[in-house]
């Protein structure tokens, strides 16, 4: 297993546990928290990205329109970009205690469907 996608699947799968904890406290954190997982994904193909928006892109060209990934879970994830920018950069705009509840929701289809692309490589423990 590769040290970087190891890295990636288990940054996500704590960040996740993190952002449980936080729905109620600092929504704008919770929200900030669907990225890794994805990036494991890719990792695990020898792929990696600087830019978020390229990841995204990646997410609907190479899985989505593919048919590895169904359209909602594509929509999931863009829906938790979005999210994530308000969280982290929306000045006076702020996630909401329901947003963040949604996104963890969201966020564990994200590493569910992650960790059913690619079974033998994933494991279902975080390191």
């Amino acid at each position: 297993m590769n040290r970087e996608v190891m890295d990636f699947w288990g940054r996500a799968r704590r960040a996740l546990q993190t952002a449980e904890g936080w729905v109620e406290q600092d929504p704008d954190a919770a929200a900030s928290r669907a990225y890794c997982a994805v990036s494991a994904l890719f990792a695990a193909q020898g792929r990696s990205f600087k830019k978020h928006s390229a990841l995204e892109a990646a997410v609907h060209r190479d899985l989505v329109k593919s048919g590895k990934w169904a359209k909602d879970i594509g929509a999931a994830y863009s829906w938790l970009a979005n999210l994530r920018q308000t969280g982290d950069y929306g000045g006076e705009t702020h996630v909401t205690s329901a947003e963040a509840r949604r996104a963890v929701e969201a966020t564990g289809q994200v590493i569910q469907t992650v960790r059913d692309t690619f079974p033998e490589v994933l494991p279902d423990e975080t390191p």
